[in-house]
């Protein structure tokens, strides 16, 4: 009992998880004849629209119109394929009808999705970055229950199968709101992604998208930016690679934005408008070896190629120019040397042919008695006299009788 009680709970959850194959179309004719176009079919996962006739019509033409664009299809068999490319979402339904062309009979069914309006997810966005992540976010529907649950699944191509998001991101809820892919490979074909809402009790609708991988791609940066500049003349030659990406080598689908901006200049004054090339070459002559720039590239592709439209990332920026001006400093440093030279040679001259007592004598000096000693004066009196006294001359005068 309880082994079927659990396969029955399986099936249940099976069906509410995974959208029918075959979608159910409510359907309507015109005119009060009876109808040779019946049991309208919907194969939602290859888009294909299929049905019975009463008669052997040689051709029919199928129509189909969303909120998103219209596609018409002429086929002679009873079976109409909506390619990938030309498919649109259908979430938020369809009007689809077949009409056979000779006799203006047209049969008209609408697709309208099962499930509590407001269910759906709400703003799907994916992106690649990296070379080959990607990263897919989603909210919540805003009616959904609580404990309503999400699973994202994607097919790159018609031909592959529909892979189930292996990393999810979940809320405070736990429900999952976001989902990481690796190893990504971008084709030029359109992508499908499918998400399907759970609940234990009520039915919730779809969300499906179609895109091309390549426009959901963030570009990185050019590679190996160098500058080359020259003073004089003043100039700078500016070369870069390519972004890398997994599938574009041609280097020339891409264009590039050039911003250099003065580093000296503040926020409030204008900035120099930004220049867009197509080559990996940009000559800048508006150089100044005094003025200090900062230089950075981005890149987007052309509109023939496979590659996103919209500005990639920035590369790292590259200070150009603030050179010093070393010609002032040069003649100081050279008449700074040259004066400790003559410096020196005068030295030298004077040292080997000049005396320094004939060019700078000395200057005799005033003897301050007050400073020498009772005693030295007194000993130097002495000597002075007994000096006097040797040297005196003594006449001697005879007197004669």
């Amino acid at each position: 009992m309880f082994d079927a009680l659990g396969l029955t709970c399986m099936i249940c959850w099976c069906m509410m998880l995974f959208c029918p194959l075959h979608a159910n179309l409510q359907c309507m004719g015109s005119g009060t004849q009876e109808f040779p176009i019946s049991n309208l079919t919907l194969n939602r996962r290859r888009m294909e629209l299929s049905w019975q006739s009463s008669k052997n019509f040689s051709s029919y033409e199928c129509t189909m119109t969303t909120n998103f664009g219209h596609r018409q299809i002429k086929v002679k068999n009873k079976m109409c394929r909506f390619e990938v490319e030309d498919s649109v979402p259908l979430y938020r339904g369809a009007v689809f009808t077949v009409t056979v062309l000779k006799i203006s009979i047209s049969k008209i069914c609408r697709f309208i999705p099962e499930g509590i309006n407001g269910s759906a997810i709400e703003n799907f966005s994916c992106v690649i970055y990296d070379i080959s992540l990607m990263n897919c976010t989603w909210q919540a529907g805003r009616n959904a229950p609580g404990d309503t649950q999400y699973f994202l699944y994607w097919q790159n191509s018609r031909d592959d199968d529909q892979i189930e998001c292996e990393l999810y991101t979940k809320d405070e809820n736990d429900r999952n709101t976001g989902c990481k892919f690796q190893n990504v490979t971008i084709k030029d074909k359109t992508t499908y992604f499918l998400v399907n809402g759970s609940h234990k009790a009520f039915l919730i609708q779809f969300y499906d998208n179609y895109t091309k991988l390549y426009t959901i791609e963030r570009l990185p940066p050019p590679l190996n930016v160098t500058a080359n500049c020259t003073s004089n003349p003043g100039g700078c030659i500016i070369t870069w690679q390519h972004p890398l990406l997994s599938h574009v080598e041609n280097a020339d689908c891409f264009e590039y934005e050039i911003n250099i901006q003065n580093k000296d200049k503040t926020p409030k004054e204008k900035k120099d408008p930004p220049v867009i090339v197509a080559e990996n070459k940009y000559e800048f002559q508006s150089y100044n070896a005094r003025k200090k720039n900062i230089l950075k590239i981005r890149a987007r592709g052309k509109r023939r190629c496979s590659v996103n439209r919209k500005w990639g990332e920035w590369s790292d920026s590259i200070e150009i120019g603030g050179e010093k001006d070393y010609f002032i400093f040069v003649i100081l440093l050279l008449i700074a040397v040259g004066t400790i030279l003559v410096t020196l040679l005068h030295y030298c001259l004077c040292k080997r042919y000049c005396s320094s007592k004939r060019i700078l004598p000395p200057i005799p000096q005033p003897r301050d008695k007050l400073d020498i000693p009772a005693e030295e004066d007194i000993q130097t009196e002495n000597v002075l006299l007994s000096q006097k006294s040797c040297t005196e001359e003594v006449t001697m005068i005879e007197e004669m009788t």
